[in-house]
C-alpha cells in the first residue's frame, strides 16, 4: 500500500523546486494534492504532470498572505475530498541583506510570506484536521531559523518564527490528533541557492564543500523528508525539526576556510556538537572543526594533541 494512500495535501509554493518535487512525491504514494502557488501557470504544470503520471491533483492560484485566499483553498478542498490529511507550508522568499539596509517594505513582505502565510495556514487547516481528530503539517524553516548568519537579520527573523510557531501550535494540537513539525534545510540546489551563490559571492561548488556530505542538497531529498512527516510512519513525532543536509559555513569565511585546510591537507568540514567530539576529530588528523548548533565555534588544532595552536573563535 502506498504511504500515503486516500490521504488529501495542501502543499503551498508547489509550482516549482521543494514545492514541485514533494506535490510529485505526494501523488506518487497515493495523495490527491491540492498545489498551490502564486502562479497558477507554473501550479497548473505541476498539477498536469501528476495527472499525466495518473495521480490526482488541482492547481489554485494562492496568494499565502491573503486570508481570502487561505478560506478558499480549504473551502474548495473540503468541498471536493471531504477532508484535510496534510498542509505543506512551504511557499517562502529568500532575502540576503545587512541588516542596516533592509527597508521596512522589504521586512514586511518576507514577514507576510513566510511568517504570516505560515500562520494563515495553520489558522485555516488544522481546526478542519482537529474535527477529524487527525492530520500533519509541516512548515518549511531553515537553518537560518536556528543559527545566525550575516545579512540574514530578515530571513534567520522568519525562520525562526516558523520554528517556534511550529512548537507551540503543535503543544495546542496535540490532544486533537493534529502533529506539526518543521523541517531545516541548509543548501538545496534550487533557485534560492543560485541566489545565495550570487549575493555572497560563491559559487555553488564553494557552498557545497561547505557541506559535511560534499555537495548541495537536492529537492528529494528534502521531499523525502516532507513525506515522512506526512504519513503515519511518523505518527508519534510532533513539535520536532530535522535539519537536513549539513550544515553551511558562514557565507564570508567560506574561501579562507578552504584555503587554510587545503594548506593543511587534512580533512576538513567536520560538524561536531560539542568540543568534546571535535577533539575527537582532531585526534583523527583534521584542521579544522566547526562546532555547535547555535554558535560556531573555528578549532585550528589543540596544543595538548598535536601542538598547534589552539584557537577559540566565537561567530
Amino acid at each position: 500500500m502506498a504511504r500515503l494512500e486516500g490521504k488529501v495535501a495542501i502543499i503551498t509554493g508547489g509550482g516549482t523546486g521543494i514545492g514541485k518535487a514533494t506535490a510529485l512525491r505526494f501523488a506518487k504514494e497515493g495523495a490527491k494534492v491540492i498545489v498551490t502557488d502564486i502562479n497558477q501557470e507554473s501550479a497548473s504544470k505541476t498539477a498536469a504532470e501528476i495527472q499525466g503520471a495518473g495521480g490526482e491533483a488541482q492547481a489554485i492560484a494562492h496568494d499565502v498572505t491573503r486570508e481570502e485566499q487561505w478560506e478558499q483553498v480549504v473551502a474548495e478542498t473540503v468541498k471536493h475530498y471531504g477532508k484535510v490529511d496534510i498542509l505543506f507550508n512551504n511557499a517562502g522568499i529568500y532575502i540576503i541583506k545587512p541588516l542596516a539596509e533592509i527597508t521596512l517594505e522589504e521586512w514586511n513582505r518576507l514577514m507576510a510570506i513566510n511568517v504570516t502565510g505560515v500562520f494563515l495556514g495553520m489558522k485555516h487547516t488544522m481546526p478542519v484536521m482537529a474535527k477529524q481528530k487527525s492530520g500533519s503539517v509541516i512548515n518549511a524553516s531553515s537553518i537560518a531559523g536556528l543559527i545566525g548568519a550575516p545579512g540574514h537579520v530578515l530571513y534567520g527573523a522568519s525562520k525562526g518564527a516558523v520554528r517556534i510557531m511550529t512548537k507551540d501550535a503543535a503543544i495546542e494540537y496535540a490532544s486533537a490528533g493534529v502533529r506539526v513539525n518543521s523541517i531545516h534545510p541548509g543548501y538545496i540546489d534550487t533557485g534560492m541557492v543560485a541566489y545565495a551563490s550570487e549575493a555572497t559571492k560563491h559559487s555553488k561548488e564553494e557552498l557545497a564543500q561547505g557541506v559535511p556530505t560534499g555537495r548541495l542538497g537536492t529537492v528529494e531529498d528534502v521531499s523525502n523528508v516532507v513525506l515522512f512527516l506526512a504519513s503515519d510512519e511518523s505518527a508519534h513525532v510532533t513539535g520536532a525539526e530535522i535539519g537536513q543536509f549539513g550544515h553551511p559555513k558562514l557565507g564570508e569565511t567560506i574561501a579562507s576556510i578552504i584555503e587554510e585546510c587545503k594548506r593543511f591537507q587534512k580533512p576538513w568540514g567536520i560538524f561536531c556538537p560539542s568540543i568534546e567530539h571535535a577533539e575527537g576529530w582532531i585526534q583523527r588528523g583534521a584542521s579544522l572543526v566547526l562546532v555547535g548548533s547555535d554558535a560556531l565555534w573555528l578549532l585550528n588544532g589543540i596544543n595538548s594533541l598535536n601542538g598547534w595552536k589552539r584557537k577559540y573563535s566565537p561567530k
